[in-house]
């Protein structure tokens, strides 16, 4: 399942999964380097970092804001 890092509390990041729903998870769990709006898999217990799809979702949201803002 894949979900984006919607926030982070203290120790706690905040993610969205693509069911809409929201989990906390510890910090130390995720990968290093890890920020808001990156997008995520959890797979077998693993969190992994999707790159290529973060890049594609924060390029698309950049597109969006160059348009309203023209």
């Amino acid at each position: 399942m894949k979900g984006i890092i919607d926030r982070f509390e203290g120790d706690i990041a905040v993610i969205e999964l693509e069911n809409n729903e929201f989990i906390d998870v510890n910090i130390s769990d995720l990968p290093k380097n890890i920020s808001t709006g990156d997008v995520i898999e959890l797979l077998d217990g693993k969190i992994n970092l999707c790159i290529d799809e973060t890049k594609h979702k924060k390029q698309a949201i950049e597109d969006l804001m160059d348009e309203l803002f023209e």
